[in-house]
């Protein structure tokens, strides 16, 4: 259970800390959706043969920040959440300001890389962080929160995007990564206290870690989750590494930024809704409705792509209305599914969300840089990885139970 001190010195200035939280997550959101306005440019600058390797930048940082988490966790349960936090933006920094300065495809890719093993700082301690504090039912309400300010990134973040990239070309938004990590990471320093107090630190240890994993995955439940997780950002960065190239060709190119913004506004009410009722329904049976839903979407979806119904300017409404039906699941269903995976984990909650965060991130990655690749001018490769994702994500949740 959290420690009843630190939670009462936190929860008096509990808005602040999850703003504060938010913000140091939303480094990632930023990361990724701040660059999607940019993937035109890119392609034309570094890859003009084959302009769909420009989705790598996204996915190339998802699979930095799988790659960062495997130490993150380890790293915060041995030294403390804040000064994990402080290494993990430092190494983003530099390899924001590394991008700036690629002169290839490969080069920027690389820096990709480095800044997500530094952005896996922030987003596996930030969950180890809130643990700390909280547990069960009301962490999914505490994260649910956060997610809530935390999809406002998104809706804003292409739009910001677009205006750094007019005035300072697409290595500009790179600038702008650095003042967020920064800003973020200041703020954690001035207002934060440390929530791992000494006496509950873990030295790393290959001995003591090799338990840790062996704990994590001798727990049927968790073992489910994790795939449930992976499932879920695959077809999650599917959709998102392909959105620009999809809106595109339904004739959405210079207001881009504005549909992705509504959308994101739209799917940001899953948050809204789950922090409203995860404690009387159950964060079990939220997730599992919710991929009914996607699966009963995708279904009608599939069927009304294979028919034509989607081509041209006059499908995009549809199109549209499905990104947001896919943002909105990961909306209800990321936070519980985290919370549940580190329900009976509290003693070596870094570590544990290390491994769930690590397994799910690289495996989302290959799941999501096949369908982005395959990107063929139609909504076809996203629709059926979704379908198939969620299907499958049903199945495992269904063999869990309510906490």
């Amino acid at each position: 259970m959290p420690d009843a001190t630190l939670v009462a010195r936190n929860r008096r200035s509990l808005p602040e800390l999850i703003v504060m939280l938010a913000t140091l997550t939303a480094t990632i959101a930023f990361s990724i959706d701040g660059m999607l306005p940019a993937l035109p440019q890119i392609a034309a600058d570094l890859s003009p043969d084959a302009v769909n390797r420009a989705q790598l930048v996204l996915t190339s940082f998802v699979l930095g920040m799988g790659l960062g988490t495997i130490i993150a966790g380890p790293i915060s349960d041995a030294i403390g959440r804040k000064l994990t936090i402080n290494i993990g933006i430092a190494i983003y920094m530099v390899g924001a300001f590394v991008a700036v300065h690629a002169q290839s495809l490969e080069a920027l890719l690389a820096a990709r890389v480095l800044q997500g093993i530094g952005a896996a700082g922030p987003r596996i301690t930030v969950m180890a962080l809130i643990r700390d504090l909280f547990a069960g039912r009301e962490m999914a309400k505490v994260t649910s929160f956060i997610m809530m300010i935390f999809i406002l990134v998104p809706a804003v973040a292409p739009s910001v995007g677009s205006l750094i990239i007019s005035a300072f070309d697409w290595r500009g938004v790179f600038w702008a990564f650095i003042l967020f990590g920064f800003v973020g990471v200041s703020w954690l320093n001035l207002r934060q206290p440390e929530t791992l107090a000494p006496e509950n630190r873990r030295p790393i240890s290959v001995a003591k870690l090799t338990a840790a994993a062996r704990e994590v995955f001798a727990h049927y439940e968790v073992r489910i989750y994790i795939i449930t997780i992976t499932l879920g950002f695959g077809q999650m960065f599917a959709l998102l590494s392909s959105a620009q190239q999809l809106y595109a060709t339904h004739g959405v190119t210079d207001t881009f930024p504005l549909w992705f913004a509504g959308g994101a506004l739209m799917a940001g009410t899953g948050s809204i809704f789950n922090a409203r009722y995860v404690m009387t329904l159950g964060m079990r049976k939220i997730v599992k409705a919710s991929y009914i839903m996607q699966i009963c979407v995708s279904t009608v979806m599939l069927i009304l792509v294979l028919a034509g119904f989607t081509d041209g300017a006059a499908g995009f409404p549809l199109i549209f209305i499905y990104t947001v039906t896919v943002f909105w699941m990961a909306g209800v269903t990321f936070g519980n599914l985290n919370a549940l995976a580190l329900e009976h984990m509290g003693h070596i909650a870094g570590t544990a969300a290390t491994i769930v965060t690590a397994i799910s991130t690289v495996g989302a990655v290959l799941i999501a840089a096949p369908v982005g690749l395959a990107f063929n001018g139609t909504a076809l490769p996203i629709v059926i990885a979704t379908l198939i994702c969620s299907t499958l994500a049903w199945f495992l949740i269904r063999k869990t139970q309510e906490i």
